[in-house]
């Protein structure tokens, strides 16, 4: 093994990628439903390695430019993500769910900066620990960050070295409970309070439409319908679609056929006996005319008109306070069928008083000029594309550091964003900027999301790789159980003060109020779980507002955590 080792620690690129590639492997494994995940994988993975090479007398080690690199594109990737919902929560419902993260927020930041002090734990241990215990692996960064730039002073005889094992070794302790609890205590907290959350769950459902977690995404029913029809009524014959479109408004002409020539819609050409005329419009008004054109035919050529798919980004602030009710009398909306409805990157249950928020992302499927009239009304219509404006993101990191550089006085020091939170802030402000205008700032989905899961994932393989070589110099059985008991503390007891203050302040539905404080907690993990408890898609409409404010404050409060535990 001391080859094998050698080998490692002489090859850094393949040490990164064979740690990286053991992480995925050993996050994918689950028992009884629950797994550790890639990024908790990583830090273990890394450690082990490491300490294993230590017992060979190989040092194993990853230079720190390339930790901050990857750390300092997942920041700006998160900023993108969650800007256009972070600032959607600023108004309107959203500013309950604010509220709900953000009390989750400094309650756990406050448990655990009062533990590190009350045990007297080591330098890096609050930095850690509230990674782990509220599961945002992001601010192992930021509490290393205020190491780097010198806002805490490390203990007389400490290095640099052992203050990141420490910040690793307690998130490590921290996670497992971190992960695990808060499924279980948001999946129980109606019990403990002795609700029927499932039943919450069926009068949100019954009051607004929303579809029950065993209802299929796509419906027979549509709204709208097509059919087509012999023109037989003599007095139609030599008159144009034109001229009944404008005596008959409701219906839409996407079609016709003569003799087997499929003419399109062509609203000027003179209609003749035995022509096919497809028409679209509400059901009910298909039925309202029937002896309109003639009897009602099966004509292939006239039905067959390709569907277009799409995604809509919705930009127009008139729609904002409008139900899904109203979106129905739009026009174009009776040739649409909305497919989802995506929040923050997350998919949300539509139902029939769900209002839009600005930068939702509305997938519809439809007649091509319908889909075009649907997205010019909602915003516009996002067509895939695989090009990431690099300008942009060359442009928007020189701008997070820049934010970085920003100081000001505070617990009698200069205090900072840093590199990491000038960039979460910059990735806010392109993707909020962005989102608004067509001709800059591109980054596909698929981009983003490299940029989070490759650049958390490396910076984090490299913080576990790093640490395992003091690792075990500063475990002890002692030590352990006192990160185990404060992580434990912190992360129970804010999930609790959200769904007390959610159920007995704001009067929030139980059944959506659980996926609020998963979003508080900013943990996709407990919302799934508890929407398969209750067997409902109502928990994840609570969701994203709470985790995109959670995101933002966790990962920044890894710094504060550092700097108040000092």
């Amino acid at each position: 093994m001391q080859v094998f080792f050698h080998f490692l620690a002489t090859n850094p690129f393949i040490l990164l990628f064979l740690t990286v590639g053991l992480a995925v492997w050993l996050g994918r494994q689950s028992v009884a439903g629950y797994g550790l995940g890639m990024v908790a994988a990583a830090i273990i993975v890394g450690c082990g390695l490491s300490v294993w090479a230590s017992a060979y007398g190989e040092k194993l080690e990853l230079n720190n430019f390339t930790k901050s690199l990857f750390y300092y594109l997942f920041m700006y990737g998160v900023g993108l993500r969650v800007g256009p919902s972070f600032v959607n929560s600023l108004g309107g419902d959203g500013i309950k769910f604010t509220f709900l993260a953000f009390v989750s927020c400094i309650v756990g930041l406050t448990l655990v900066v009062l533990g590190a002090k009350f045990f007297d734990l080591p330098m890096g241990a609050a930095g850690g620990m509230l990674a782990g215990s509220q599961t945002m692996s992001a601010a192992i960064g930021s509490a290393e960050q205020a190491v780097l730039a010198g806002a805490v002073a490390l203990p007389p005889g400490s290095t640099q070295e052992q203050v990141s094992a420490m910040i690793a070794l307690s998130y490590g302790i921290t996670y497992i409970w971190g992960t695990v609890g808060i499924i279980l205590i948001t999946k129980y907290l109606p019990k403990w309070w002795g609700i029927d959350a499932r039943a919450a769950a069926r009068d949100y459902e019954k009051e607004h439409g929303v579809a029950s977690g065993d209802v299929p995404a796509l419906s027979g029913w549509t709204a709208g319908g097509l059919r087509s029809y012999r023109l037989e009524n003599v007095d139609w014959q030599g008159r144009t679609m034109g001229e009944m479109l404008r005596q008959f408004p409701e219906y839409r002409f996407v079609n016709l056929v003569r003799k087997d020539e499929v003419l399109g819609a062509n609203e000027d050409v003179p209609l003749q006996l035995g022509d096919v005329i497809a028409l679209g419009g509400r059901r009910e008004i298909m039925t309202e005319n029937m002896g309109l054109i003639g009897p009602e035919v099966s004509e292939r050529s006239a039905l067959d008109l390709p569907l277009d798919r799409a995604e809509v980004l919705v930009t127009n602030g008139a729609l904002l306070k409008q139900t899904r009710e109203e979106w129905r009398a739009l026009p174009g909306a009776d040739h649409v069928q909305v497919v989802s409805l995506e929040r923050s990157g997350v998919p949300i249950p539509i139902g029939d008083n769900t209002k839009l928020q600005r930068m939702d992302i509305v997938t519809v499927v439809g007649l091509k000029s319908a889909v075009s009239q649907i997205g010019a009304a909602f915003g516009r219509v996002i067509r895939p594309s695989t090009a990431t404006d690099l300008l942009t993101l060359s442009l928007g990191m020189i701008l997070g550091f820049l934010i970085g550089r920003i100081d000001f006085p505070a617990f009698g020091a200069k205090v900072g964003l840093g590199n990491a939170g000038g960039l979460l802030v910059a990735g806010v402000i392109v993707s909020s900027l962005s989102s608004r205008l067509r001709f800059f700032g591109n980054t596909p989905a698929a981009a983003r999301n490299v940029l989070e899961d490759l650049g958390l994932i490396v910076f984090v393989a490299i913080v576990g790789i790093n640490a395992g070589n003091s690792l075990l110099a500063q475990l002890t059985g002692i030590l352990a159980l006192k990160i185990f008991v404060v992580g434990f503390i912190a992360c129970s007891i804010p999930p609790i003060i959200v769904w007390a203050i959610g159920y007995h302040v704001f009067k929030m539905n139980p059944a959506v109020l659980m996926g609020g404080v998963a979003g508080a907690r900013s943990h996709s993990g407990p919302c799934r779980e508890a929407a398969v408890e209750i067997q409902s898609n109502v928990p994840w409409i609570g969701f994203p507002v709470a985790y995109a404010v959670s995101g933002i404050l966790l990962t920044v409060f890894g710094y504060f955590a550092m700097l108040l535990a000092q």
